[in-house]
C-alpha cells in the first residue's frame, strides 16, 4: 500500500509537473495583461507594443474639473476625458493609464520624448500645436469662459471690460494665447490701458487669485468655468460672466503624427462610442451636452 501510494503521488507530481510546463510553454499566447478579455478585432489595428501590453498611457494635467479631476481627497481620476477613454479602451479590448507628472504647458513635449503614448487633457486642437508633429482626434466643442468673483464687481461682460484689468489664466492654454494676445492688441489700439496677464502653471491657482481679489477674472475653457461657479464655495464664490463665443475651438486627442496607426484605431473607437450613444450619456453625466461632436475628425480645429 506504501508503494502504491508513492507511486500515486509520483504520478500526481509528473502530471502537475507537465501542466505547468505547458502553461510555460503557452504563455506567449496570453491576452495581453489589462485587457479586460481580450483584444477586439479593432484593438487588432493598434501598434504591436499596445497590443502586447494591453496599456495605452495617457499624459494628462489631471486638474481641470469637469474634465479630468482627483476625487476629492484621493488620487482616483474622474471625469469626462477620463470616462470617455475608459469607454474607447473598452472598444479596442485594452485598459488606460493616466499619468499625471507633467505640467500643461511641456505635456506635449513629454508625449514627444516617449513618457506617454498620447494626451488627453482638455487640449485644444490649434495649428500652431499641429505643427510641434502632432495630429489630433477632435471629440468636444468648446468656448472661453470669463470667470468673475459673484457680484462682478468690476462689471465685466466681454473681452473689452478686461482691458485695463488684471485677469489671470493657466500657461499654455488658448486662453493666454491667442485670446488674450488678441486682446491685448484690441486694447492698445483702442486707446485703452493694457491687461495685467498673471498666468500659473495650475488653473486652480490663476483660479485663486479671483478668490483672493488679486484678479478680476480667470479665463478658462467654458466647461472648466461653469463648473467652477456651480461648485466652489457652494456655488456661491464666482459667476460666468458675458458671453461665451470666444476662444472657440474643439478639444482633441493627441498623437504624434508619425504614428498613425495609432490614430487610425483611436479614432475608429471614438466613432464607435459616438455611434452606440455612449459618448452621449457622458456628456449628460458631466453636464456638457452643449459641446457635442457629431464624428470624430481629424485636425478640424482652428
Amino acid at each position: 500500500m506504501v508503494g502504491i501510494k508513492r507511486r500515486s503521488a509520483g504520478l500526481l507530481a509528473l502530471v502537475a509537473g507537465l501542466a505547468l510546463l505547458l502553461a510555460a510553454c503557452g504563455g506567449n499566447e496570453k491576452t495581453p495583461s489589462g485587457s479586460g478579455g481580450g483584444l477586439t478585432d479593432l484593438g487588432k489595428t493598434l501598434p504591436a507594443s499596445i497590443q502586447q501590453s494591453g496599456v495605452l498611457k495617457v499624459g494628462s494635467d489631471i486638474e481641470y474639473p469637469p474634465v479630468e479631476f482627483f476625487k476629492e481627497g484621493t488620487t482616483e481620476v474622474q471625469g469626462f476625458d477620463y470616462d470617455l477613454a475608459q469607454a474607447m479602451a473598452q472598444k479596442l479590448g485594452i485598459k488606460v493609464t493616466f499619468i499625471n507628472d507633467t505640467d500643461f504647458a511641456g505635456i506635449l513635449s513629454a508625449m514627444q520624448a516617449g513618457r506617454f503614448d498620447i494626451v488627453m487633457s482638455a487640449m485644444n486642437d490649434t495649428p500652431e500645436r499641429r505643427a510641434k508633429a502632432v495630429d489630433f482626434i477632435d471629440y468636444f466643442n468648446v468656448n472661453t469662459g470669463i470667470l468673475v468673483a459673484k457680484a462682478n464687481p468690476k462689471g465685466i461682460t466681454k473681452l473689452d471690460d478686461l482691458c485695463g484689468t488684471t485677469v489671470s489664466v493657466q500657461k499654455g492654454t488658448v486662453q493666454e494665447d491667442p485670446v488674450l494676445t488678441e486682446q491685448q492688441k484690441t486694447c492698445t489700439g483702442a486707446g485703452k490701458a493694457k491687461i495685467n496677464v498673471l498666468a500659473f502653471e495650475k488653473d486652480s491657482d490663476a483660479v485663486l487669485q479671483v478668490q483672493n481679489g488679486r484678479a478680476a477674472a480667470v479665463l478658462e475653457d467654458l466647461p472648466v468655468s461653469a463648473y467652477n461657479a456651480k461648485t466652489v464655495g457652494g456655488g456661491n464664490a464666482f459667476v460666468v460672466a458675458g458671453s461665451t463665443d470666444i476662444g472657440a475651438g474643439k478639444y482633441g486627442i493627441a498623437v504624434p503624427k508619425n504614428n498613425t496607426q495609432l490614430r487610425d484605431a483611436l479614432q475608429q473607437a471614438l466613432k464607435a462610442v459616438i455611434a452606440d450613444g455612449a459618448y452621449d450619456q457622458l456628456l449628460q453625466k458631466w453636464g456638457i451636452q452643449a459641446g457635442a461632436l457629431k464624428t470624430a475628425g481629424i485636425n478640424t480645429g482652428t
